[in-house]
């Protein structure tokens, strides 16, 4: 009788760890601490800086700056023509509601720069 108990009990076990290795797979690839809500908040200033800079930032340097939100923190990256456009960037950036602080991290392109 107890041979069928063990016989019973090793599809089950496998059954739960068929179950269980994807849920730790899952939760592992969503490390974030973000709640959904703050997540969409991100991704909304995110747009909204990516507008504003496509209407007060120079067209050509819009295209090279890449922004990123994380809890209200927004992350300027890329390349822009001088020091100008950099900052003006990152005030542009700022003025949105819901920014917390910029981190401006664009590179004046030495090639664009006057010798």
């Amino acid at each position: 009788m107890t041979h069928k108990i063990r016989v019973g009990i090793i599809p089950a076990i496998v059954l739960a760890a068929a179950v269980v290795a994807p849920t730790a797979v899952f939760e592992q690839g969503c490390n974030t601490e973000q709640s959904p809500k703050r997540q969409l908040n991100d991704a909304e200033i995110t747009t909204q800086v990516k507008t504003k800079l496509a209407s007060d930032v120079r067209a050509s340097s819009v295209a090279n700056i890449q922004v990123n939100t994380t809890n209200g923190i927004v992350t300027l990256a890329g390349q822009v023509e001088n020091d100008g456009v950099k900052h003006n960037a990152e005030t542009v950036a700022a003025s949105v509601t819901g920014v917390v602080r910029v981190n401006n991290n664009l590179q004046v392109d030495p090639a664009s720069s006057p010798k």
